[in-house]
């Protein structure tokens, strides 16, 4: 059954993360969008920790965490978000469903091997500038797409207590956007429209450590590296004389020459480091560090002088807690109650501003009777960028649902 779900969800997946549009930040117009992907739904509800060895869930940050399932792990997940910008003067809300990962993975002894498709980053605005003064300049902004990441990893188990992981990522997308200027009263604009095809390669390296500090009292850690990359655009811009209405549909009245360019992205490396501490299937509680010297860089439609982008830093704090892992009288017991907070350091800039995100996040894991798979809810409430020097402020309420379905593959028949 769990091969004919994997199958129908690839399938859906793979169309899904071309179609959706995965946000509505005004920041996404930006280097590659907005970064949304942050683990599994688990993770997530944690603030983003995710350190220990589990063996029927699948950590989607650290490639070394393959080489500890027991079990054939099928993973999905899934967002929904309400957001509410505003400005100064003005505020806005809008909503998104979006599927967030699809990803497999298979136990083969002390190896481990994991695949899948993830949606990385997200365009997806539509901004407006206008005025009733005869004469004055107006503006429509608007823009979609994204990075998606098929990836294909493998982990080791060295110990008992020890793995080691790499995987590769194979990063592909498309990048659309437009943009209308025309002056009040006159119905004749200029529209010029960008569209960027992105593709690159990129490699992560992991490891995890875990070591019993007393009989019940268990350490982790985790290690994660990505080697710095490159991403490669393909970029084509059209700009054109329109003919406009009051729902900005338009009629092109002349066309100039389409030009073709072709743009390397660097990304520097990015390292990541958790520990904590607890009792296996009862709590833990642990914090997460990453950094990364500069994570963003502008394409040639989206360069600015008044944006730049410096260094990447984020902080997570979270855990669980089961009341009774192995009750088989209460089914509350037996449910996994999770909680994190987080602070992330974008890394954009805009005005003089960072941009920042923090949010409060909790969830909840609920074991499906008769079998080790499991449904996760996760809610999230935060707050990214400002509305100092005239930019925006997101506040934002996210609701997860994540499934891991596990199952035993690979097992020799013992009867024709």
């Amino acid at each position: 059954m769990i091969k004919k779900i994997i199958i129908s969800a690839c399938l859906l997946l793979s169309l899904v993360s071309f179609a959706q549009e995965g946000t509505s930040s005004p920041y996404s117009f930006y280097g590659i969008g907005d970064v949304r992907f942050r683990g599994t739904a688990e993770s997530r509800s944690m603030g983003g920790v995710s350190v220990e060895q589990d063996s029927i869930h699948i950590n989607l940050e650290n490639p070394a965490s393959f080489a500890n399932l027991k079990l054939t792990t099928f993973a999905l997940g899934g967002t929904y978000a309400t957001n509410k910008l505003k400005s100064d003067s003005k505020s806005e809300s809008a909503k998104r469903t979006t599927l967030d990962y699809l990803a497999v993975g298979l136990p083969l002894g002390k190896v481990g091997v994991g695949f899948g498709l993830i949606p990385y980053s997200s365009v997806g605005y539509k901004i407006e500038s206008l005025s009733a003064d005869v004469n004055a300049n107006n503006r429509r902004y608007s823009g979609t797409g994204g990075l998606n990441k098929a990836f294909l990893g493998v982990g080791y188990k060295v110990t008992s207590g020890f793995s080691l992981g790499a995987d590769v990522n194979y990063n592909f997308g498309k990048i659309s956007t437009s943009s209308l200027e025309f002056i009040t009263g006159v119905p004749v604009g200029t529209r010029e429209l960008n569209t960027a095809d992105l593709s690159g390669v990129n490699f992560n390296i992991g490891a995890m450590y875990q070591t019993n500090l007393t009989k019940k009292l268990t350490l982790f850690t985790s290690l994660n590296y990505s080697l710095e990359s490159s991403l490669n655009s393909k970029n084509t811009r059209n700009i054109s004389t329109v003919i406009y209405n009051s729902g900005f549909d338009v009629a092109v009245v002349d066309v100039l020459d389409q030009q073709n360019s072709k743009v390397t992205m660097k990304f520097p490396s990015k390292i990541s480091l958790s520990a904590g501490i607890g009792e296996s299937k009862k709590w833990l509680i642990g914090g997460k560090i990453a950094y990364q010297k500069n994570p963003g860089e502008a394409n040639d439609y989206n360069a600015s002088s008044n944006v730049g982008y410096g260094k990447y830093g984020s902080v997570s704090l979270g855990g669980y807690f089961i009341p009774n892992y192995n009750s088989f009288s209460s089914y509350p017991k037996r449910i996994v109650y999770r909680g994190g907070i987080r602070y992330e350091k974008t890394g954009l800039v805009v005005n003089g501003e960072s941009i920042n995100d923090m949010g409060v996040t909790a969830g909840f894991g609920f074991p499906i009777t008769g079998v080790f798979s499991n449904v996760n809810l996760g809610v999230e409430l935060g707050k990214k960028g400002t509305t100092t020097a005239g930019l925006v402020q997101e506040n934002y309420l996210k609701f997860s649902l994540g499934f891991s379905l596990n199952d035993k593959w690979f097992v020799k028949s013992k009867f024709n």
